[in-house]
């Protein structure tokens, strides 16, 4: 009777072990595109750093000066389109390498020099052409290609990548010139570009099909490209179709005016103008590096909103902020760090590059695949508008003996920004059409 009853229960089986959730490969890519534009970084903290030792060693003009952070600035933007368009041919492991090596050479070629040509040459020309191949198309091609779902979000990451870079090296290079002028400062520039090098060519994958999986998100598995030839035709022709439609000029003279009053005005003229009332270096270098621990707050949590509302609205709002902001930094500089500096420190971090998570969501709906050079060209006119006012702030100062005129004309311009954001064309079909 009992081994009948045995044998009828039922036989318990194993309870399966829970399966571990891989982490998608496409997050350590984010992870080292992350680390390499930190890394990159470097060579953006340097300029507004240059302009009062420079000026004191060699006796050049600040608009002197400027011109060379002009050329470097726009440089840095009309090269990302064709940027682009070289990781479709070669890949963006090569195309990244080569870009650090460039900087490194050109950081490295200014121990050296003793004429302003040849700060043109290394820092604008040099410095200006590698930084371009690391510029956001770098992002948004990686964005695009390992990413289907959260596309917004990690933009912002990598966006604020920069800004980190900036809170790291901002002090430190500040801390290097103070102590031991600016030539081992270039150094350092160099050599960290230099070390992020080997990590880009030996973890840095250019396609998920590298790899056998799906980008992040994706239902099915999306094949490799063929590498696209004739970049620099691709890239020219891109242009050509984006300049027939309304939301492309939009587009390019908003983020004109955002590189006008971020790259231009503040990164290149904040601690000489902070410096002209008395601030020491270091601490002006040291407010900029806390921008950019706002700032990496704000792109993330931008790059959030961008998943969730009108990114035109989010623009708009964006440099409406900005602009009253700058009308009114010329009343709180002081030889001293006192609250109102502070908040203005929070308040414009916050906003310093939140731009960018929705203007790359809006290239992206407008022009579909080729969205990255698009958006390549209009980080052109971002720096093209970052290179005007770095100079001419710089002229500015020679004239009128302050900046004051430079910080009241950034201002009005971000209004006429959040008007043009507001009136871009929506288009869900992913294809602008001519406004």
């Amino acid at each position: 009777m009992t081994q009948t009853a045995d044998a009828a229960a039922p036989v318990r089986q194993p309870e399966p072990k829970p399966t571990r959730r891989r982490v998608h490969r496409a997050w350590f890519v984010a992870a080292v595109t992350f680390v390499t534009i930190i890394g990159a970084a470097a060579f953006r903290s340097v300029p507004g750093l240059l302009i009062d030792p420079l000026h004191d060693e060699f006796g050049w003009s600040r608009g002197t000066i400027g011109a060379a952070v002009s050329v470097n600035l726009a440089l840095y933007g009309l090269t990302a389109p064709f940027a682009a368009a070289l990781m479709d041919r070669f890949g963006i492991r090569r195309v990244v390498a080569v870009a650090l090596t460039i900087i490194a050479l050109g950081s490295g070629l200014t121990v050296w020099m003793t004429a302003a040509w040849q700060l043109m040459l290394c820092w604008g020309l040099l410095v200006g052409l590698g930084s371009g191949s690391m510029a956001l198309a770098f992002a948004a091609t990686v964005t695009n290609r390992w990413f289907t779902e959260r596309r917004g979000l990690v933009s912002g990451v990598l966006t604020a990548a920069s800004a980190s870079g900036q809170l790291i090296f901002l002090p430190l290079l500040s801390w290097i010139i103070d102590r031991y002028e600016w030539r081992p400062a270039a150094v350092t520039v160099a050599l960290a570009a230099l070390a992020v090098v080997p990590f880009v060519w030996l973890l840095l994958h250019d396609h998920p099909a590298d790899v056998g999986q799906k980008p992040y998100g994706a239902t099915e598995f999306v094949p490799k490209p063929a590498p696209v030839v004739g970049a620099a035709r691709r890239a020219v022709s891109v242009l050509f179709s984006a300049a027939r439609t309304g939301p492309f000029w939009l587009l390019a003279g908003t983020f004109a005016i955002c590189g006008a009053s971020t790259n231009g005005l503040v990164q290149t003229h904040f601690v000489p103008a902070s410096h002209d009332h008395g601030m020491p270096i270091t601490a002006a270098a040291s407010l900029l590096a806390v921008i950019g621990i706002f700032d990496v707050v704000g792109t993330i949590a931008s790059g959030w909103f961008t998943d969730r509302f009108d990114a035109r609205r989010l623009l708009a709002v964006y440099y409406a902020l900005r602009g009253v902001s700058l009308l009114f930094l010329p009343l709180l500089l002081a030889p001293s760090v006192h609250p109102p500096m502070i908040f203005f420190i929070v308040f414009y971090g916050l906003d310093w590059v939140a731009t960018v998570p929705p203007t790359l969501a809006l290239c992206r709906e407008q022009y579909g695949e080729d969205s990255a050079i698009v958006f390549g060209w209009v980080l052109a006119s971002h720096q093209v508008g970052a290179a005007l006012v770095a100079f001419l702030g710089g002229v500015a100062r020679d004239t009128f003996g302050s900046y004051d005129v430079v910080w009241y004309a950034s201002g009005a311009l971000c209004a006429v920004a959040a008007l043009m954001a507001l009136v871009i064309r929506r288009r869900a079909g992913g294809v602008a059409a001519t406004a």
